[in-house]
């Protein structure tokens, strides 16, 4: 795999957040005016997820692993599905909106993995697939649940729905990729 490099300034960061704060309120009917950024960047077609957070706990995660439009549009409209549609959570009330901490993952290419040995705690998250099931789990997560390798690869298969190990499988599919996380 080779690595992904991706530079953001602080101020393209920045924009970023805040276009994600912009269309949460959007969503709750309270918008200001929208932020603008140029930026050849955030026009570059590239996946995100939008990880919300209150008091430390997960309030929504959502994202879209291969751009299929600018940076920007793509982190637009994961901040309103993280927060009005995540299956896991009720939708974000407006009272909660200016509790959440915003993170964004600007995702890398999606590659098949050749070796699980060759994943590394922090560096890769992993999408795994069999059949009609499928799971993700961004790089952060293995640090976050101190997890290790396997642990990381078993619980990607719990989250497609899969058994624990299934990754061992013959006909299980693993892909890696890399992120910016800010």
């Amino acid at each position: 795999m080779r690595e992904f490099h991706l530079t953001l300034t602080d101020e393209e960061k920045r924009f970023c957040k805040e276009l994600a704060r912009y269309a949460i309120a959007c969503g709750l009917g309270r918008a200001g005016e929208k932020p603008v950024c140029e930026s050849d960047t955030l026009r570059a077609e590239l996946g995100a997820f939008v990880t919300l957070k209150k008091g430390g706990q997960l309030r929504g995660c959502m994202g879209n692993v291969t751009g299929d439009g600018p940076l920007a549009g793509t982190i637009e409209r994961m901040a309103r599905v993280s927060a009005f549609e995540d299956p896991r959570f009720p939708p974000v009330s407006a009272g909660e909106a200016g509790e959440l901490d915003v993170e964004i993952s600007v995702m890398g290419p999606l590659t098949p993995c050749p070796d699980p040995e060759l994943i590394e705690i922090g560096r890769h998250g992993l999408y795994i697939r069999k059949s009609i099931h499928a799971g993700l789990l961004l790089p952060k997560v293995a640090v976050e649940q101190g997890w290790d390798r396997e642990t990381f690869l078993d619980q990607t298969c719990v989250k497609a729905g899969l058994p624990k190990g299934s990754w061992r499988k013959p006909k299980t599919e693993i892909w890696w990729f890399e992120a910016v996380i800010f």
